[in-house]
């Protein structure tokens, strides 16, 4: 069925992590957040609990009226990237905001030929932080976007692809594997906002600095909400590392965008 509210449909991946509870808790009442979680429910109002005022008990709560959807899934594992596709459109009709959250990271401070532990971790990185968004938005558009051109474009439906500065510097601690997923995320970002314009939706991603430590994670969601009430596509914009953008070749989102 489609939403009730007409508020914008959001598939977020990730949403037990710190970025996707931060946007959950947030953003709850301003969209329809379908929140796929791995381990960890997001600590917003979902459709696992209802709330009762326990001083009123027969009047309306208003977590009530407005809960995310959360949707627990390993989306590394066959065929539940379509489960999760069937569920969201199930439950809403369609999906204009698909960010691409969930994210797979293990460094390795001694380096690359310190015995077998990075070779290892090649497989996870790549399947989390570059296939699961490749499925996922390729899944999605089949099902949902490919031949609904003029109702893509009345929606200005898009794709954030969240990223790193990671993927365009290089930083001690072992982050090759990790630096290297994310610059492959950044040029399918690209190649997707390419292929997908014939069918009139975007696909940008965000490249924060480390958050909370160096970014509010706050000012990353900020930065999502950005990029989706805008018109841009096939950019990589960073998120709280304005000073390094000349050389990376990114766009920088304001700190107090909203």
């Amino acid at each position: 069925m489609r939403s009730g509210t007409e508020r914008r449909v959001c598939l977020l991946t990730g949403a037990g992590g710190r970025l996707g509870d931060v946007f959950c808790r947030g953003l709850y009442t301003d969209y329809d957040i379908i929140a796929v979680y791995r381990n960890r429910t997001p600590a917003a109002p979902s459709q696992l609990e209802w709330f009762v005022d326990p001083l009123a008990p027969e009047l309306p709560v208003p977590e009530n009226g407005s809960r995310i959807f959360v949707i627990k899934a390993d989306l590394t594992t066959p065929g539940e990237i379509e489960r999760v596709v069937d569920l969201a459109l199930a439950r809403f009709g369609y999906v204009d905001l698909l960010v691409n959250n969930a994210a797979y990271s293990r460094f390795h401070p001694l380096g690359i030929v310190d015995g077998d532990a990075t070779l290892d971790e090649f497989e996870p990185h790549f399947a989390v932080n570059v296939g699961v968004p490749l499925r996922l938005s390729a899944r999605l558009a089949q099902r949902c976007w490919v031949h609904a051109l003029d109702e893509n474009r009345a929606r200005n439906r898009n794709i954030v692809n969240v990223s790193s500065i990671a993927g365009s510097r290089v930083y001690p601690g072992g982050q090759t594997l990790y630096a290297a997923s994310k610059a492959a995320l950044n040029q399918l970002t690209r190649h997707t906002a390419a292929e997908f314009e014939e069918f009139g939706v975007r696909a940008n991603a965000i490249a924060p600095n480390s958050f909370p430590a160096v970014v509010p994670t706050e000012q990353v969601v900020r930065a999502i909400v950005e990029l989706d009430r805008g018109d841009m596509t096939g950019e990589i914009f960073s998120v709280g590392a304005e000073a390094e953008d000349a050389a990376g070749g990114r766009h920088a989102l304001g700190a107090d965008a909203r």
